[in-house]
């Protein structure tokens, strides 16, 4: 910072280097929309009201205690508030640095001065000096100090239905400020800080509450996470293999259906609200979103992006979900249960998106990477939730919530084991590649299942990608965990056949993939199915079934379920029906057949399911590309602040400002100095006058000054200014 203190905040912008500028930009990227033009905005915009609430929700207890402090005692230097906050001296020093990089506080370490809106934003009242509180309060009634302690040390406001003796005498002695038609008293600063021994606080406000932690051995910690990480990336690839076939509708108001995602608990084996935050995770690192499988509904799929993922290592396939999730700014916690209108809220729906949340996400997890040892169960995550609390006391309620969200979906994605980071989370967090520390710690895929008498094949651990697809296509999965359990049927045999496997493919593929002997039992299936399979074909006429087994026509035409169909023979080899073709296959399937669909020219069609897939949404990129993006972007900030500097220079002294944005600019400006303005205003007659007007602040479209003709408070619509020029 310069050692010569600078007449307004513009001017310390300017003071300022390149660095310091990009690190503000940075802390509060609402400044940068729109682009400031030179300093001068670039201050104005720094002490508006939103900006301002915005950067004292990052704030600590610390932090707003000196910032509170800085606004009742101004111009005061560091040293002045070491002797009123309760805090260590490198702990206020530490706060001022932070404060004086976020502008919040402008000037020098010997005289600082907080911009002028916070005394509205903070609501501080202001008291007598405190010089002069002693003497107030000697002399008071009994009950009037009482009033007065209480309130002191709950550190809260009064509420009263009348203004009682004891309340007049504090009032009358400006020790209590009564507010809201009043029926609130509130005690000021002054003196709370005289009651409590010249302090500010009672406690110390530097105290960090600390963690409830446990030990735990790291490598149990990294396993447990790793355990969770390969079942999230299992359950993605289900998830997305399952919608490539059979996608889901998209809402009309976006989202996917709370039945669609029951179905999709059901098909992973999971609770509603796991499925929902997998739907949303695979969304966030582009794998999933709405296409078109028949052009006329649009239904959610996988993206051409998923066919990349599904290539890559499983290791990198959790990095990719995980670096998705620690962005992502939907809040999945509240899927699948009920808003507070009573009403189911819908994964992927857009009312999910909180732009807090991925700060909140990061800040649960720094808090325990730095933790010695896991969170403690049942008191750790309080204990986190009140160190949070501290960080940001600031922070909504609802936010609150979200860190118990945050500590669910991490453990859930294999980010945390047994309450602490795992290794490979933590080069992560760090900006770091996590494969090298994930890979030794997950199973080894394997090459080979165990076929069984009773028609299934146990999977003794995590199949290669192709065997599993292949096996799933062949059977039918009855249950998953350590070793997962495939049942072979009719139906899931047939299913390969529709495929176009024939008969030998499916035997070979069974005897190639299988350690143990295939059973008897099987073959025996196999050929059944084959037996049965394509003996009866079907077209179009409006359907036609025709084949050169007359005997198995013969049973399907007097068969009863085959009542609804409407068989009509019209050759021995030859049956035709009213009954469309995609009603037809369906129900000769339930019924038992296995027929074919023949194409135009005769030939056999393979009714294999169709796979269908979505584009990739754009502007999905790397952690690393868009830091690249934001540091860039804020280069050319810094460089059009630069050059707006340097116009400004070159302009006339004392030039009028006739542009709407440059005379909010001067407008703001001159609220920081106390500066007297000249302005041309257009009346409610449509009458230009000249007004000389002291500007007090600037906020609704509305400017608040003192008119020195009237000697009043007055309002001034900003639009109906149509010149300010400082007097």
């Amino acid at each position: 910072m310069p050692t010569s203190a600078p007449r307004t905040l513009a001017d310390q912008f300017r003071g300022w280097s390149d660095e310091q500028l990009s690190a503000l930009l940075d802390a509060r990227p609402d400044l940068s929309v729109p682009a400031p033009q030179d300093s001068s905005q670039l201050a104005a915009r720094v002490a508006t009201r939103p900006s301002v609430i915005r950067a004292l929700d990052t704030l600590s207890v610390l932090d707003l205690a000196v910032l509170e402090a800085a606004l009742h005692l101004a111009p005061v230097g560091v040293d002045g508030l070491a002797r009123v906050v309760n805090a260590a001296t490198a702990s206020v020093d530490g706060a001022v640095e932070r404060l004086l990089r976020l502008a919040l506080l402008w000037g020098t370490p010997e005289e600082l001065r907080p911009v002028t809106v916070l005394a509205e934003v903070l609501a501080s009242p202001r008291g007598p000096e405190p010089v002069q509180v002693p003497g107030l309060l000697t002399g008071l009634l009994a009950g009037a100090r009482a009033l007065l302690d209480h309130l002191d040390e709950r550190d809260a406001d009064g509420r009263t239905e009348s203004l009682t003796e004891p309340v007049q005498q504090l009032v009358a002695r400006r020790l209590v400020v009564v507010h809201d038609d009043r029926r609130h008293i509130t005690v000021p600063w002054s003196v709370r800080v005289a009651l409590r021994g010249g302090r500010s606080t009672r406690e110390p406000v530097d105290v960090v509450p600390p963690l409830v932690t446990s030990e735990r051995d790291a490598a149990l910690v990294d396993r447990a996470a790793a355990g969770a990480a390969f079942e999230l990336v299992r359950r993605v690839e289900l998830l997305l293999d399952h919608w490539g076939t059979h996608p889901p509708a998209v809402l009309r108001a976006g989202g996917l259906g709370v039945r669609d995602l029951r179905a999709t608990a059901v098909h992973l084996h999971v609770e509603p609200g796991l499925a929902g935050l997998i739907v949303e995770t695979a969304h966030a690192a582009g794998l999933l979103a709405p296409g078109s499988a028949d052009d006329i509904d649009p239904g959610w799929l996988p993206t051409d992006a998923y066919d990349a993922w599904l290539a890559r290592p499983v290791a990198e396939r959790w990095a990719a979900l995980a670096v998705a999730w620690l962005g992502n700014p939907r809040l999945s916690g509240l899927v699948g249960g009920r808003d507070e209108a009573d009403r189911p809220v819908n994964a992927l729906s857009p009312e999910l998106e909180r732009v807090w949340l991925p700060a909140t996400r990061r800040a649960v997890l720094d808090e325990l990477v730095d933790a010695e040892g896991v969170l403690a169960a049942g008191t750790g995550p309080a204990s986190l939730l009140a160190r949070l609390r501290w960080r940001s006391p600031r922070r909504p309620a609802n936010r609150e919530r979200a860190v118990g969200w945050a500590l669910d979906e991490a453990a859930h994605l294999g980010v945390t084991g047994l309450g602490g980071v795992s290794s490979y989370a933590r080069a992560l967090l760090r900006g770091e590649s996590p494969v090298p520390l994930l890979a030794p710690l997950l199973p080894s895929p394997v090459d080979h299942v165990l076929v069984q008498a009773d028609l299934t094949a146990v999977a003794p651990g995590p199949l290669e990608a192709d065997l599993a697809r292949r096996l799933s296509l062949l059977a039918d999965v009855e249950s998953r965990g350590g070793a997962t359990v495939y049942r072979f049927g009719a139906g899931s045999v047939r299913r390969a056949f529709d495929a176009g496997w024939s008969a030998v493919e499916i035997k070979d593929f069974l005897r190639a993939s299988s350690r143990t002997p295939v059973p008897q039992s099987l073959d025996y299936l196999v050929d059944d199915v084959s037996r049965r399979f394509g003996t009866v074909r079907a077209g179009v006429a409006e359907s036609f079934l025709r084949s050169d087994d007359e005997t198995a026509l013969t049973s399907l035409m007097h068969d009863p379920a085959a009542e609804s169909l409407r068989l009509r023979r019209i050759a021995p080899t030859v049956v035709v029906s009213d009954v469309p073709l995609h009603v037809l296959l369906p129900r000769l399937r339930d019924i038992g057949a296995a027929p074919v669909v023949e194409s135009a020219d005769g030939t056999v069609q393979v009714a294999r399911p169709d796979v269908f897939r979505s584009r990739s949404p754009r502007g999905r990129g790397g952690a690393g590309r868009d830091l690249a993006r934001r540091t860039a972007r804020t280069a050319a900030l810094v460089a059009g602040i630069r050059s707006g500097d340097r116009v400004a220079a070159a302009r006339p002294a004392g030039l009028a400002a006739s542009s709407p944005g440059d005379v909010l600019t001067l407008l703001r400006g001159a609220t920081e100095t106390d500066a007297e303005v000249l302005i041309g205003y257009v009346d409610n007659h449509g009458t230009r006058v000249e007004r000389v007007v002291r500007p007090m602040r600037v906020e609704g479209g509305q400017l608040v000054a003192h008119d020195d003709r009237d000697h009043e408070v007055r309002q001034f619509a900003v639009h109906r200014i149509s010149v300010a020029r400082l007097v």
